[in-house]
C-alpha cells in the first residue's frame, strides 16, 4: 500500500503542476512533510515511535499513539481492542525500560506522576509503581524479562507486523485502487507477452521438425534400387573394356545424385575407392574417367527400357557378388544388345556433359586445377529475412556455414509510418513501447505486441534531434531539440509535462541518458555546427568539433544538479551511457576522448584518447568491467575501465556500419547522414552485438581472440542503409530494431538457441 500511496501522491502533484494550482501544491507539500502516517509506511511509523522514546518525549509519545488510535485502531472490530491495549502497555514499558537503562530516574518518576490516575486501576501495572525505587531492576525477577534485548526486539517486530496487516486490510479510496488496477493490468500484459513468446516457440518447433522430415524422407524402393542398377551395369562395362587403360575398379556415381541440382550437393572430399595411382592422374585423364562413369550411369536407364528380362534380372536381388556376376554373364550372351546399349550410353553422355557444363557456368565455382574432387557451395547464402517462410530456413542467411547459429529467427515485421530518414530508434526498459525520431523532427511512439500500432505522434515547432526513455516511470519520454530545450513527454496521456531550457549558447541537445533509478538524467548540449546543415554536406565529418557541456538534471523537480568538468576543454559529447546501478557514467566526445564519471562524487574518474576522430557510440559490457566504443576511424574497441586507456580487444568494422551513410536517388540526388543514434547493441548475456550495414543489421559473436567479433547472422530486408539499431532483452525472445534512411524500421524477433 505504501507504494500505491507514493505513486498517487506523485500523480496528484503532477496534476496540480499541470493545472498550475501552485498554492494548492504548496499546501500539499507542507502537509506531506507533516504527515503523521508517513505515507502509510510502517517502518517510518515504528522508527518515529522509537525516536520519541529515545528523546524521552512522553507527551509526544502519548499524542502520537492517540492519533494512531483515533485514525486507525478505532476502525477495527472490538475483538482487536485487547491486542491494541497490549501493544500500548508494551510501548509504555519499553519507554520505562529505556529511562532506567539511561539512568534517567527523573523521567521514570515523571512517567508515573503523569499517568498514575490512568494506570493505577489496571492490574498489569500494579507491580510497576515500585520500579523507580528498586536498585537493580534488571536483576529483579519481575522486571528482568523486560530488560532483555530479546523482549525489545520481539515487541518492535510485533508492532510492525500488526500495523502492516492493518494497512493491508483497510478500505482504500478509489484513487488508490486505481493504481492497484494499473499494476495488475501491467502484470497481466507481461504474462500475456510471455505466453505469446512461448506460443511462438512452440509453433516454430513443429515446423522445423516437419521440414526436417520433408528433407530427410525415406526414398521409395524403386529409387533406392537405381544405384544398384548402375553398379551392375558398370560391371558389364568394365568387362567389355578390359583393354582400356582406365582402372576397372572405378565405381560410377549414384544415378540419383546425377539428377539433383549441383548447387545442393554437399562437399565430398573424393572417392573412398580411389588409389594413389588415380589421385596422381592428369586433369585430362580425370575428365576422361568422369566421362566413362557418366556413360556407365546412362546404362541404368537404358537397360530397364530395352528388355523386361534384363530389367527383372537386375532388380531382383543385387545383394551378393555371385548373383551380380550371373547377371553380367547373361547380358554378355547378347553382343548386339550390348553394342546398341553402348551407343545410347555414348549419346546420353554427350548430352549430359553439355548440360552439366551449362549448370557449372551458371551456379558453381570451379576449383583450382589439381585440387581434390570437391564440389563447391556458393559462399553467399544471405537472403532477406522476410523471404524466409519458416525458422528452419535460417541456414540460408548464415554468414559462416560451419558455425552453429546462436539465434533462431521467429519473425520480422516492418514499421513504415515515417517519411524521412531515421535518427533515433529506442525501445523502453519494459520492452512494450518503441520511440523513433526522423530527420524531420517527427517522433512516433508505437507498440509491436501483439500487433504494430502507433500510440502517439509528437511534432514540435522546434526541431527535435534526440530522445531517451525514462526508466521510472517508463511511460515518460525525454526529447531534446535543436534550440536548447528538453521536453518531458507522457506517452500515455499524450501531453508534455514539462519543458526546460538548457543553455542558449549550446542549443543542440546531442545526447540524453536517464539513470537506472529514474531520479536523474544527463544532457549533452553543443554549440551550433561549424558547417551549414544542408543536404549536400550534412554528412561531412567533424561537424561536432565545437564547444559543449554535460549537465545532470533532477527528473522530478527538473532542476540542474551538477555540471561535469570536460578537461582539457569543453567539447561536444556525442554519446552517454549509465552502468546498471547508476554509479558510473561513460561518455564519448567529438575530440575522440572517452570520459568515465563517478556519479557518487560527480567527478571524472579517468579519461583517455580512444579514437582518431569522433566517438560515435559507447556502451558498458555485460559484466561492466570494460567499455565498448565505435569511432570515426572505423574501429570497434573494448577498453578496460580499471586501467585507463588499456585495450582489451580491437577490430575494424565495415564502413557501412559507422557512416557517413549515403542514400542515392534519381538524377544524381544524394543524401548523406552522420551517425546520431546507437550504432551497436548487445544481447541479454553480452555474447553477441548487433551493428549496422547497408542492407540491414549484422549480429556478431564476441570472441576472446584477436578478431574481437565474428559475424554469425544477417538481418536483411532493408533497401537503404541502416543508421541506428537497438536490441530489447526485456523478454525471453529478444527483439532487434534496425532503422534505415528510407524511414523503414524492421523489428526482428529472435529466440536464443539453447544447445
Amino acid at each position: 500500500m505504501a507504494s500505491a500511496v507514493e505513486r498517487t501522491d506523485e500523480l496528484v502533484r503532477e496534476y496540480l503542476l499541470y493545472r498550475e494550482f501552485t498554492s494548492t501544491l504548496k499546501s500539499l507539500d507542507a502537509e506531506m512533510k507533516a504527515d503523521k502516517e508517513k505515507g502509510c509506511r510502517v517502518d517510518k511509523i515504528v522508527e518515529h515511535l522509537q525516536h520519541l522514546v529515545q528523546a524521552f518525549d512522553l507527551n509526544g509519545l502519548r499524542e502520537y499513539w492517540s492519533y494512531l488510535d483515533r485514525r486507525l485502531f478505532r476502525r477495527l472490530e472490538d475483538t482487536y481492542r485487547h491486542t491494541v491495549n497490549k501493544l500500548k502497555t508494551s510501548l509504555y514499558r519499553y519507554y520505562l525500560v529505556h529511562t532506567v537503562q539511561s539512568n534517567r530516574i527523573e523521567k521514570t518518576q515523571e512517567f508515573f506522576q503523569k499517568l498514575a490516575l490512568e494506570l493505577q486501576n489496571q492490574p498489569e501495572w500494579k507491580e510497576w509503581f515500585v520500579l523507580p525505587y528498586i536498585p537493580n531492576p534488571d536483576q529483579n525477577q519481575v522486571f528482568a524479562t523486560y530488560f532483555s534485548k530479546q523482549w525489545a526486539e520481539t515487541f518492535l517486530v510485533s508492532l510492525h507486523n500488526f500495523l502492516s496487516v492493518l494497512f493491508q486490510c483497510m478500505p482504500v479510496p478509489v484513487l488508490l485502487s486505481f493504481d492497484e488496477e494499473v499494476q495488475r493490468r501491467c502484470q497481466l500484459q507481461e504474462e500475456n507477452e510471455a505466453l505469446w513468446q512461448k506460443l511462438f516457440a512452440m509453433q516454430a518447433e513443429p515446423r522445423m521438425k516437419k521440414e526436417e522430415e520433408m528433407i530427410h524422407h525415406k526414398l521409395p524402393y524403386y529409387v533406392q534400387n537405381m544405384d544398384r542398377l548402375g553398379d551392375s551395369e558398370l560391371d558389364l562395362m568394365s568387362s567389355q573394356r578390359t583393354s582400356s587403360p582406365m582402372p576397372s575398379q572405378t565405381k560410377a556415381g549414384s544415378f540419383l545424385s546425377m539428377l539433383l541440382p549441383q548447387s545442393k550437393k554437399l562437399p565430398v572430399k573424393g572417392s573412398m575407392h580411389s588409389t594413389p595411382l588415380q589421385q596422381s592422374q592428369t586433369p585430362a585423364s580425370s575428365a576422361k574417367k568422369d566421362n566413362i562413369n557418366n556413360q556407365a550411369a546412362k546404362g541404368k536407364d537404358g537397360t530397364a527400357a530395352r528388355d523386361g528380362k534384363i530389367s527383372s534380372s537386375t532388380t531382383a536381388d543385387l545383394g551378393t557378388g555371385q548373383q551380380r556376376q550371373k547377371k553380367v554373364q547373361d547380358l554378355e550372351r547378347d553382343a548386339g544388345m550390348v553394342q546398341q546399349r553402348q551407343r545410347k550410353v555414348l549419346d546420353y553422355g554427350k548430352e549430359r556433359k553439355e548440360l552439366l557444363s551449362k549448370q557449372t557456368a551458371q551456379g558453381v565455382e570451379k576449383k583450382p586445377e589439381g585440387s581434390s574432387a570437391e564440389i563447391d557451395i556458393p559462399s553467399s547464402l544471405e537472403l532477406p529475412i522476410d523471404q524466409l517462410d519458416s525458422p528452419s530456413k535460417l541456414e540460408k542467411c548464415r554468414l559462416d556455414g560451419g558455425s552453429e547459429q546462436p539465434f533462431i529467427v521467429l519473425s520480422q515485421e516492418e514499421y513504415a509510418e515515417h517519411h524521412s530518414s531515421i535518427m533515433h530508434c529506442r525501445v523502453d526498459c519494459s520492452g512494450r513501447r518503441v520511440a523513433s525520431l526522423d530527420v524531420d523532427g517527427v517522433v512516433k511512439v508505437w507498440t509491436f505486441n501483439p500487433t504494430m500500432q502507433t500510440k502517439a505522434t509528437i511534432m514540435s515547432k522546434s526541431q527535435l534531434i534526440s530522445l531517451e526513455w525514462a526508466t521510472k516511470p517508463d511511460r515518460l519520454l525525454l526529447l531534446g531539440s535543436g534550440v536548447g530545450t528538453v521536453r518531458l513527454y507522457d506517452t500515455d496521456a499524450k501531453k508534455s509535462l514539462y519543458e526546460l531550457t538548457i543553455d542558449e549558447s549550446y542549443p543542440r541537445i546531442l545526447s540524453l541518458a536517464c539513470s537506472p533509478d529514474g531520479t536523474s538524467f544527463v544532457c549533452s548540449s553543443a554549440a551550433p555546427s561549424i558547417k551549414l546543415a544542408t543536404v549536400s554536406d550534412i554528412g561531412e565529418k567533424g561537424v561536432n568539433l565545437v564547444p559543449g557541456n554535460l549537465l545532470l538534471w533532477d527528473t522530478k523537480t527538473m532542476k540542474q544538479q551538477h555540471q561535469f568538468s570536460l578537461d582539457p576543454e569543453p567539447i561536444a559529447i556525442n554519446c552517454t551511457a549509465f552502468s546498471h546501478n547508476g554509479n558510473l557514467l561513460v561518455s564519448g566526445a567529438a575530440d575522440g576522448i572517452i570520459r568515465l564519471f563517478d556519479m557518487q562524487r560527480y567527478d571524472c574518474a579517468m579519461s583517455w584518447h580512444a579514437h582518431s576522430g569522433e566517438v560515435y557510440s559507447v556502451e558498458f559490457s555485460y559484466d561492466e568491467n570494460s567499455v565498448y566504443s565505435i569511432g570515426e576511424d572505423g574501429k570497434f574497441i573494448q577498453w578496460n575501465i580499471h586501467k585507463s586507456g588499456v585495450k582489451v580487444s580491437e577490430c575494424a568494422v565495415q564502413s557501412d556500419a559507422i557512416g557517413p551513410f549515403v542514400l542515392s536517388g534519381y538524377s544524381g540526388y544524394k543524401q548523406v547522414q552522420v551517425p546520431h543514434g546507437r550504432l551497436f547493441a548487445f544481447d541479454s548475456e553480452g555474447h553477441c552485438v548487433l551493428t549496422c550495414s547497408s542492407t540491414g543489421g549484422i549480429i556478431h559473436k564476441l570472441t576472446n581472440t584477436e578478431r574481437a567479433m565474428e559475424p554469425c547472422l544477417s538481418l536483411g530486408g532493408h533497401r537503404a542503409p541502416v543508421v541506428t539499431v537497438d536490441w530489447c532483452t526485456a523478454m525471453d525472445c529478444g527483439t532487434c530494431l534496425t532503422a534505415s534512411m528510407d524511414g523503414r524500421i524492421k523489428l526482428t524477433t529472435l529466440l536464443a538457441h539453447k544447445p
